[in-house]
């Protein structure tokens, strides 16, 4: 960070949902400004972008009209245990692939094939609550234990003790509240991963970000129609 960037302390509200997590930074937000192609682990994923408490808080919390993370989480992992439906999704050995399911109340999912290597990159999904577990291989998920201010910023500079990681095996995955922040990899280099994602209410926009160290950049939004 610049010696000559100020520094604006980001507001306690805007943080979740540890509230002895530590306060992130913004480096470049105005003062009193209130600072996890379809997106990147859902439809057509980018490979350029792609149980705690507090998870299980997340996972009951109700959204207005659609289902919670608890009931899009029980859902991925039926789907995940179809193994005709997992086998019948085409991996491609340079990129990602992915089929388009049926989600339970009206939520959007999706079937991912992960080559050895691919990741998301870091992004959110905006308001939407959401859910994935492994069907096949494994994946390793990197987050941060907070949520991010939605505007008023470009560059973060966070705090010790956000980072969180977790190494999914088939079988296992997890639940997330609104503005989670993450990226997804498949950090074999042979085998390829299979995973099922859903979403409630349907993906309005992604942000990416890029990181270097404890700087986070956010890159770009993405809306609907940018993914079809």
């Amino acid at each position: 960070m610049s010696a000559n960037t100020p520094s604006f302390p980001t507001p306690a509200s805007t943080l979740v949902p540890d509230a002895s997590a530590p306060a992130a930074i913004s480096t470049d937000a105005p003062a009193g400004v209130g600072v996890e192609v379809p997106p990147a682990d859902s439809a057509a994923p980018r490979d350029t972008g792609p149980a705690a408490a507090g998870a299980a808080r997340t996972a009951a919390e109700p959204t207005a009209t659609g289902p919670t993370a608890a009931e899009l989480l029980d859902f991925v992992r039926r789907t995940a245990r179809d193994t005709a439906l997992v086998a019948s999704l085409p991996l491609d050995p340079e990129g990602r692939t992915w089929l388009r399911l049926e989600g339970p109340g009206g939520s959007e999912a999706w079937l991912i094939g992960w080559p050895p290597g691919s990741g998301t990159g870091w992004h959110d999904h905006a308001e939407s609550t959401g859910a994935f577990t492994v069907a096949a291989g494994a994946l390793r998920e990197h987050s941060l234990a907070t949520r991010l201010p939605t505007d008023g910023w470009k560059t973060l500079e966070l705090s010790e003790g956000f980072d969180r990681t977790r190494a999914l095996a088939t079988g296992q995955g997890r639940a997330f509240g609104r503005h989670h922040v993450h990226e997804v990899l498949n950090e074999s280099g042979d085998e390829h991963a299979v995973s099922v994602h859903a979403y409630y209410p349907p993906l309005p926009q992604i942000r990416r970000y890029s990181r270097t160290g404890a700087v986070l950049r956010l890159e770009q939004t993405e809306r609907p129609e940018d993914w079809q």
